[in-house]
């Protein structure tokens, strides 16, 4: 079982930045992905950037150049940096992570954290 604890979010003007965190423990050899997914009222979860083991990354379109996603291995930790925050980045934030075993694909999320632009 993995466990994943988000930190990182709150309130800032548009034009301003953020980082989130976000800490994996459990009983794991190592983590496929890890990702940060968003959701607004109303509207259903979207991935934002994922980042593999290997090193590949992903960035949903309205993001990129924008967000940056990194890893730590070495401390199970993902995070998001976003800059040029904008009011329609306003979401909670969800962490997540998938653990491949032999065939089996388990996927993990974490409780959410606050993002919120004011214009």
């Amino acid at each position: 079982q993995v466990q994943l604890v988000e930190s990182g979010g709150g309130l800032v003007q548009a034009g301003g930045s953020l980082t989130l965190s976000c800490v994996a423990s459990g009983g794991f050899v190592t983590l496929h992905s890890m990702a940060w997914y968003r959701q607004a009222p109303g509207k259903q979860r979207d991935l934002v950037a994922a980042v593999l083991n290997d090193g590949n990354k992903d960035y949903s379109d309205s993001v990129k150049g924008r967000f940056t996603i990194s890893r730590d291995n070495a401390k199970n930790t993902v995070y998001l940096q976003m800059n040029s925050l904008k009011p329609e980045d306003t979401a909670v934030y969800y962490c997540h992570a998938e653990e491949r075993l032999d065939i089996m694909k388990y996927d993990y999320w974490g409780q959410g954290t606050q993002v919120t632009v004011s214009s």
